[in-house]
């Protein structure tokens, strides 16, 4: 007896808080060809999230994402799922959504499968990136965030001096070699991506491609033309890979189709 199977696609709603990561998500939205919607949700004037998003998720953050599934005989099937934390979203999108378009790579060596240590390199960066982009690369730029308030006209201006004394030692002490070892090792693995590929996992472009595309915008806006502080200039002469490599990024089809449909719910908004 074979079950009853529907054609018609589950449909994406993905809540976005303006100044936030959500752009990733269009674009993989738009790789993968799922319809979805968008709602956009503003900052409080503190830069804090509305209380609205709470009535989505208990936390409160964005990104967020709701797959609402076709009906289906199945009754034991979700009718909806709320997704949250970027790398899980990217994950779950990929692994249901994402099969016919090689967003990851192949897991297993053949003959292998199932074996641990059977993986491949490709998919066991794959994986590392994919909880690296937000779990080791964004705390330190979050750290620069918090840095720049310290020396902005929020800070009442006859104690900005000590405060903006006190970030610019705490950026000389932590921050600039935080970033500068995050930065060199991002170098050293493209310049031993497997197969001699143009992304970190390989060849061809994975969804942790991108994850990382915005800590590593963040990290250009912010670091991008200071010296790198090794006697090569700046952080792009220093990175010629790592900073050729976000440009690549920014030239995939589908990253420009949710660049125009970005710029279009804001001017709407």
């Amino acid at each position: 007896m074979t079950s009853q199977q529907t054609t018609t696609q589950p449909r994406v709603t993905l809540y976005w808080l303006n100044d936030s990561r959500a752009q990733r998500f269009v674009w993989l939205l738009e790789e993968l060809g799922l319809p979805y919607d968008v709602e956009i949700f503003q900052r409080t004037p503190d830069m804090f999230a509305p209380p609205e998003l709470e009535k989505i998720h208990p936390l409160g953050k964005a990104p967020l994402l709701r797959i609402t599934f076709p009906d289906s005989p199945d009754a034991t099937k979700n009718k909806d799922v709320v997704l949250a934390e970027s790398g899980f979203i990217a994950q779950y999108l990929t692994e249901h959504f994402g099969q016919a378009k090689s967003l990851s790579p192949k897991r297993y060596r053949d003959g292998q499968e199932g074996q641990a240590g059977g993986e491949t390199d490709e998919w066991m960066r794959y994986q590392y990136f994919l909880h690296y982009a937000e779990g080791s690369l964004m705390p330190p730029l979050l750290v620069s965030i918090i840095l720049s308030i310290l020396k902005s006209p929020r800070i009442p201006f006859f104690i900005r001096p000590i405060t903006s004394s006190v970030a610019d030692k705490l950026s000389a002490a932590f921050l600039a070699p935080e970033m500068a070892k995050h930065l060199a090792f991002l170098e050293s693995q493209l310049e031993t991506s497997p197969g001699g590929g143009s992304y970190l996992c390989g060849a061809h472009l994975t969804t942790a491609d991108m994850l990382m595309s915005f800590p590593l915008q963040m990290a250009r806006e912010r670091v991008g033309g200071l010296s790198a502080g090794n006697g090569k200039g700046t952080l792009a002469e220093a990175y010629p890979k790592l900073w050729a490599y976000l440009k690549r990024l920014e030239e995939e089809p589908a990253y420009k189709r949710a660049e125009a449909k970005v710029k279009e719910l804001e001017k709407k908004d």
